[in-house]
C-alpha cells in the first residue's frame, strides 16, 4: 500500500522513530502547558507562519500546534463520542455517533500527527476511537465507507499494519460495493422513498479509494471496475462544459437515465458549491494515481484551471463557500474546501510539468500559508481544540455554519506532510 499511496499519507514513515524522540517530550510539554492556563496567566503570542521559507520548519510548527490543540480536544470529547464541531459562542461541542459521515476523520487525524511526531498518546486515543468504528465496517446504509474507514483503518493500516485492520477494511469495501447498481453504473450515495430515484453526489467520488485498495489487496477486479464505472458516469453527468459541478444528480433507478440535477448544499442547483469542487478535484486526482488513465488527469486539470482561474476565488486563495454566493465578497468562506483544495493540487503537481506543477503547487502553498494564519488558524487553547475556524458545513439548512470541522483539519494536516515531503523532494 505505501507505493501506491505515497502522496495520500507520504513517504516519511523512515523518520518517525527520529522523530518520536526528538519531539515527543517537547509536544507533550507544550500540551500540558496549553492545558493549564490559570487566571493570572497569559497566553504567550504565537510564532507568526506566515513565510515558509523553511518547509520543514513551517511543517514542523504547525504539526506541533495541532497535536498539542488535539490534545486539547481529546480531553473535552465526550466518551464514545466523536467531534463534529464547536460553536465557540456557546462553548458546546457538536459530536456524533460512529455511523456518522465524519467519523473517520479525527482519528485519521490522529494518525498522521502520531506519523509525523512519534507521540503515543497520540496513538493511543487514535486506537481507543477506532474501537468505536468497528462496526460500521457492516453498514450498507451509507456511501460514505470510504470517509469514514479508510480515512481512518486505512492509515492504521499503513502505519501499524495487521490483519484485523485489514479485514475491518475489506469488510467495509464489500459494504460499500454493495450500494452499486450494474444499470446506472454508480454507487448510490443517498436512499430514497421514491424506488425510481437513484441518487448520486459529487462527494462519493472520494469513496473509491477504498474500493481501489480492495482490488490491490485481493486482486478481485470486482472493487477496481466499480470505482472506474463510478468515476466515468460521475465524470460524464456531474460535470458543466466549464467543469464546475452539480452536487446532486438523480438518476432513474431502472435505466440509469438522468432525472434532475440539482444541489443540497450549495447556493442553487446553477452554482458552483465550494466543498463539491474540491471533493471532485481531489477525487480524480486520486483516480488518475490509481488508474494512470489519461482521461481521469484531464479531469483534474480542468477542475484545478476552474478552481484557480474563478474570478471570485480570493487572493488567499481559501474560497468562498459558493463560488456564485450572492454576497461576495462578504460570503462566508469555507476553510474546509481550501484545505481540500491544497492537498490535492499538492498530489496533481506531481503528475503534471512545467507550468501547471508550478502553478498547482504554487498555488496550494498559498492556501497552506493563509490557513497556517489568523483569521483561519486557531489560536493555542481556543476554538475546542480544533485547529481550522470558518468551515461551512450546510449553509442552506444552517448546519455547521462558520464553525471547525473534522474533515478540514484532516485534509489540512495532510496537506501539511504532502508539502514538506514535496519540498524535501525539490531540495
Amino acid at each position: 500500500m505505501l507505493s501506491t499511496s505515497k502522496f495520500r499519507a507520504l513517504p516519511f514513515t523512515q523518520l518517525t522513530m527520529i522523530r518520536k524522540y526528538l519531539s515527543s517530550s517537547a509536544l507533550t510539554l507544550a500540551a500540558l502547558c496549553l492545558q493549564m492556563s490559570c487566571s493570572n496567566t497569559t497566553q504567550p503570542a504565537e510564532t507568526s507562519t506566515a513565510a515558509p521559507e523553511n518547509a520543514a520548519a513551517f511543517v514542523d510548527q504547525n504539526i506541533q500546534q495541532a497535536a498539542a490543540q488535539y490534545k486539547v480536544l481529546m480531553e473535552k470529547l465526550p466518551e464514545g463520542e466523536l467531534p463534529r464541531t464547536y460553536y465557540a459562542s456557546t462553548n458546546k461541542f457538536q459530536t456524533s455517533g460512529s455511523e456518522w459521515w465524519t467519523s473517520g476523520f479525527y482519528p485519521g487525524t490522529l494518525m498522521y500527527l502520531y506519523e509525523e511526531t512519534g507521540d503515543e498518546v497520540l496513538l493511543n486515543e487514535a486506537k481507543r476511537v477506532l474501537k468505536l468504528l468497528e462496526k460500521e465496517q457492516y453498514n450498507t446504509g451509507t456511501h460514505d465507507l470510504g470517509f469514514m474507514m479508510f480515512g481512518s483503518f486505512g492509515h492504521a493500516n499503513r502505519i501499524e499494519p495487521s490483519q484485523e485492520y485489514k479485514s475491518i477494511l475489506l469488510n467495509s469495501a464489500k459494504s460499500l460495493a454493495s450500494r452499486y447498481d450494474p444499470d446506472v453504473k454508480a454507487i448510490k450515495s443517498w436512499d430514497s422513498d421514491n424506488p425510481k430515484d437513484y441518487l448520486v453526489i459529487i462527494d462519493n467520488i472520494m469513496n473509491l479509494d477504498l474500493l481501489f485498495w480492495a482490488t490491490r489487496e485481493t486482486g478481485d477486479s470486482t472493487y477496481h471496475n466499480i470505482a472506474v464505472n463510478h468515476a466515468n458516469t460521475t465524470m460524464q453527468h456531474h460535470f458543466r462544459p466549464d467543469y464546475s459541478s452539480y452536487h446532486v444528480v438523480n438518476y432513474n433507478a431502472d435505466n440509469g437515465e438522468v432525472q434532475l440535477k440539482r444541489t443540497e448544499q450549495g447556493n442553487a442547483d446553477s452554482s458552483a458549491w465550494a466543498r463539491g469542487q474540491a471533493w471532485g478535484l481531489y477525487g480524480y486526482t486520486m483516480a488518475y494515481r490509481e488508474t494512470k488513465d489519461p482521461k481521469y488527469l484531464e479531469q483534474a486539470k480542468k477542475i484545478a484551471e476552474f478552481t484557480l482561474d474563478h474570478p471570485n476565488l480570493p487572493e488567499d486563495k481559501i474560497p468562498y463557500w459558493d463560488y456564485n454566493a450572492p454576497n461576495i465578497p462578504n460570503a462566508l468562506r469555507d476553510a474546509s474546501a481550501g484545505a481540500i483544495n491544497a492537498s490535492a493540487l499538492l498530489e496533481l503537481s506531481t503528475f503534471v510539468s512545467g507550468e501547471a506543477k508550478e502553478k498547482y503547487f504554487n498555488a496550494a502553498e498559498t492556501m497552506l500559508k493563509s490557513l497556517s494564519e489568523e483569521p483561519y488558524k486557531a489560536k493555542a487553547g481556543e476554538n475546542g481544540g480544533f485547529i481550522l475556524k470558518h468551515g461551512v458545513g450546510h449553509l442552506p439548512q444552517n448546519s455547521e455554519v462558520d464553525v471547525p470541522l473534522t474533515y478540514g483539519d484532516h485534509y489540512y494536516v495532510e496537506a501539511l506532510v504532502r508539502y514538506k515531503g514535496l519540498k524535501d523532494q525539490m531540495n
